[in-house]
């Protein structure tokens, strides 16, 4: 994207915080797999949105002192010998050029700044990214480095900039939803191939390789997430992803994948027959499920809470339960449909989850809308998930091209395997 967008991005959270604060953000480092070898890296989304680099070990400061805003970028220092072994690392210029920062310079200077930026303070506000998902779940690097400015320097005062990025990055620019558009073309490529290579007696790995090799070829740059390839009652299991069973006839399978995009994300559910065929009862339940999906997608405009949007949702889903003969009783409903209607996408499928909960939409955020219904007994799993752009005057669904009614989905699959 255009080095004005992170700048745009770094005053936008400097305009957040208090007077007298440093902001410090770090890309982070890749995790030791085994021997020699470390897990894929990805960036800190919070450092990758207020500078554009997806390296590891980079580290952002931003400041705001007396109303003067100032931002700086540590680079690794050049280690020619390393780099014959793993590639060149960023330079001075280029991250000059790519971020548009003020000034850049190497980690070797980092701590000294940091203590010339702190120690003649009588007091100093200084924020970190600070998000942990539970109270027993390992601290980052930026709770370690929290621990350690506290212990230097008493009169710093710690302060969370997780929220206040996550309220920026809840709404998205121009940019940002054309790389969420790409994402989901790939996606669509890919759902198409699962489609039509399904084959009664495949395991649900063998399909979903499809996927993968389908992402690969089209330019993604990673996957979103886990692939969910869920044939028969394992649909039944929201996060089932061992992927192993075999298709068997009149099975449903159904798929919750997504590509990645240079860092953002597409996040889609489609359930089809394996035999290209859907039974009266597995229609019955799909058009329950599709009607859901189709009327959220037609209610939410800006101005709506996602609380609203959420009640409803499972409302209109106990509605069809009781159609199906499922449930008598609408507070019965939690049998069959046990999730939320849909999240926030961009950077990360679940994207800044602490504030998404309680949200009310706006031009520019991207939602799911992602309605479904389980029935173990049955075997039945069946989730319709789109990823939709709030406008001005309502929606856009990003993932309208993707096929979904039943008769599209049987008709496109006749073609396809009679090839």
């Amino acid at each position: 994207m255009n080095q004005n967008i992170y700048k745009l991005n770094r005053d936008n959270l400097l305009n957040k915080i208090k007077d007298n604060s440093i902001v410090i953000l770090f890309a982070g480092k890749a995790i030791q797999k085994t021997g020699d070898q470390t897990y894929p890296f990805t960036p800190n989304r919070n450092f990758y949105y207020l500078t554009g680099i997806k390296e590891e070990e980079h580290i952002l400061v931003m400041s705001k002192i007396n109303g003067i805003k100032f931002s700086k970028l540590y680079i690794k220092d050049i280690d020619l010998e390393l780099e014959k072994w793993i590639g060149k690392s960023i330079r001075r210029e280029e991250a000059s050029e790519l971020t548009a920062v003020d000034e850049v310079k190497f980690k070797s200077q980092f701590d000294a700044d940091i203590h010339s930026a702190i120690v003649m303070k009588e007091e100093i506000n200084l924020y970190l990214d600070l998000e942990k998902m539970s109270a027993n779940r390992e601290g980052t690097i930026s709770h370690r480095f929290a621990n350690e400015i506290v212990s230097k320097y008493p009169q710093v005062r710690i302060n969370n900039v997780y929220s206040k990025i996550g309220e920026l990055r809840l709404k998205k620019s121009q940019e940002e939803i054309e790389k969420i558009k790409k994402a989901i073309e790939i996606t669509k490529s890919g759902i198409e191939r699962l489609m039509t290579e399904a084959r009664v007696g495949m395991k649900e790995y063998e399909l979903e390789a499809y996927f993968d090799f389908n992402c690969k070829v089209k330019g993604a740059t990673g996957l979103a997430f886990t692939t969910i390839a869920a044939a028969g009652k394992n649909a039944t299991t929201l996060h089932y992803v061992d992927n192993n069973s075999e298709l068997k006839e009149n099975d449903l399978i159904l798929f919750d994948l997504g590509a990645e995009y240079n860092c953002y994300n597409a996040d889609i559910s489609r359930t089809f027959p394996v035999n290209g065929k859907f039974t009266e009862r597995q229609k019955e339940v799909y058009n329950s499920v599709l009607k859901v999906n189709e009327e959220i997608i037609k209610l939410i405009k800006p101005g709506m809470k996602y609380k609203d949007v959420n009640e409803k949702a499972t409302d209109l889903i106990a509605e069809e339960c009781i159609k199906l003969g499922l449930i008598d009783d609408k507070k019965d409903v939690r049998k069959y449909y046990y999730h939320s209607i849909g999240h926030s996408l961009g950077m990360d499928t679940h994207d800044i989850e602490t504030p998404h909960r309680d949200i009310t939409f706006e031009p520019g955020v991207v939602f799911t809308v992602e309605p479904g219904i389980y029935i173990e007994e049955e075997g039945i799993g069946i989730r319709i998930e789109d990823d939709i752009l709030v406008t001005e005057n309502g929606v856009i669904n990003l993932s309208s091209d993707i096929i979904k009614s039943v008769d599209e989905i049987e008709e496109f699959m006749k073609k396809a395997q009679n090839k």
